[in-house]
């Protein structure tokens, strides 16, 4: 007996780099959909297959797979600070299509936790109650998220990233794999948190953390002399 899934949705996966190679596994042996073409830019597609199937002009997708009948999913990994996906997201969106998910067999995702569209939630994910994931996030394998906590739209969490409790993360932010971030800490818009990165404190916008970071020393005033 075969191991894939009944098919029931058909899927343009919008990419043809190792993130689409992946995606496709996935979407093929662990959902409900079948992957059924790559569509890629004009400018960057350099073949016409790839796994054995047609790789298309994005800008001419919907003329060969009617939106009505195809969902899509951008295999897009961070590039431009996750702008990349974001653009080619919204763009397939406004063809008419409707954005697939995956989410592994294999995560652990509580009862109650909300995930937004078009999200790719990689194996052992770890999701606790009260959890609220935006739209267009990828979670490598291994992470956990703590209950109550927060992702934004269009973040990329790579592997083994650890969001304790009660933790909000703006768009648009890159946790590197084994980064980790401590209760009750809110991380700004556009972010970059390096690899094994360790969170103490609020981080403002667009910041780049590497290392510890902690809240900064204020000073303290006493008899008008400070310390």
């Amino acid at each position: 007996m075969s191991s894939t899934p009944l098919k029931s949705k058909k899927l343009v996966l919008v990419g043809d780099s190792a993130f689409a190679e992946v995606a496709y596994e996935y979407f093929t042996y662990d959902s409900e959909y079948k992957v059924v073409a790559f569509a890629v830019e004009q400018e960057f597609r350099k073949r016409d297959r790839f796994l054995d199937l047609p790789v298309v002009d994005f800008e001419k997708v919907e003329q060969l797979y009617a939106p009505a009948e195809h969902s899509f999913f951008a295999a897009l990994v961070y590039t431009q600070g996750n702008k990349l996906r974001a653009r080619l997201y919204e763009a397939a969106k406004s063809k008419g299509y409707a954005p697939a998910s995956y989410v592994s067999s294999k995560a652990f995702v509580w009862r109650d936790v909300v995930i937004g569209e078009h999200a790719f939630i990689f194996e052992n994910n770890v999701l606790q109650p009260r959890v609220v994931i935006g739209s267009n996030v990828v979670l490598w394998s291994g992470n956990h998220i703590g209950h109550h906590s927060t992702i934004g739209g269009n973040c990329f969490l790579s592997s083994h990233v650890v969001v304790s409790g009660f933790v909000k993360i703006g768009t648009h932010c890159f946790m590197g794999v084994n980064a980790t971030v401590a209760n009750n800490v809110d991380i700004g818009n556009h972010c970059l948190i390096g690899a094994s990165a360790l969170v103490l404190a609020d981080v403002p916008d667009h910041k780049v953390v590497v290392g510890i970071w902690k809240a900064p020393h204020r000073p303290t005033t006493t008899g008008g002399t400070t310390n």
